[in-house]
């Protein structure tokens, strides 16, 4: 159900060190108990030559650049970033953060994605943001955001399968690492929340989520729970 503006009193900044999900947790970034792993997942063998393209940082070919931006983002509460342990293995797997939190306004985004090949195309790449999702909704923001180069395809499909609305292009909004960035801009509401929680939520269950893959796609789920 959406806030109404009359009602509104705002939200708190976000403070978790933990959010458990099915497939993975979430814990907010150590770079002491998360670095080792972290490197080897974004920066090891087999790691995706195209994760930092759209980055404004990376690739880091040295492992002291890596840690310094490690800690860099440990030190800030906005991007507040978590790492991705898979449940099964105990491996760090990636790193994601809420960011542009305006607590007063009840705005709020879901940012710096860099997921590590193991969690892309799977589960727990989609249940990582759904966790995000859900813990912004219930601290009580208003709206979620999602951001990203109008270059990005593989961003805005994400986007737009992860059940945010398209919004618009601000064209020549940044300049990234010596190039235009024309910025795409998505949002779920909280109104819209009920839906596309469900959604996640059928999505992510052991019902649909067999053995072999899924039965039922994210968005035919997110249609049924209309």
């Amino acid at each position: 159900m959406s806030i109404s503006p009359a009602d509104w009193k705002g939200a708190p900044a976000p403070s978790a060190e933990l959010i458990e999900g099915r497939f993975i947790r979430l814990e907010k970034l150590d770079p002491a108990r998360h670095g080792d792993g972290l490197w080897q997942a974004l920066e090891g063998p087999g790691a995706d030559p195209k994760l930092w393209d759209y980055l404004p940082y990376g690739p880091f070919p040295e492992r002291a650049a890596f840690d310094a931006w490690l800690n860099n983002h440990a030190l800030n509460s906005d991007p507040y970033f978590f790492s991705v342990i898979d449940r099964a293995s105990g491996d760090v797997q990636g790193i994601l953060s809420l960011m542009s939190i305006v607590p007063a306004q009840g705005r709020i985004e879901i940012g710096h994605v860099t997921f590590g090949a193991p969690m892309q195309r799977s589960p727990k790449s989609t249940e990582a943001v759904y966790l995000l999702a859900r813990h912004s909704f219930e601290l009580g923001y208003r709206r979620l955001e999602w951001k990203c180069n109008n270059a990005n395809a593989r961003s805005k499909y994400a986007a737009e399968r992860l059940g945010f609305s398209f919004e618009g292009v601000f064209r020549q909004h940044m300049v990234v690492k010596g190039q235009n960035r024309d910025t795409a801009w998505y949002s779920i509401l909280d109104g819209e929340w009920p839906t596309v929680g469900a959604g996640f939520e059928a999505w992510l269950s052991e019902g649909n989520q067999a053995g072999s893959g899924q039965l039922k796609g994210l968005a035919e789920c997110r249609r049924q729970a209309l």
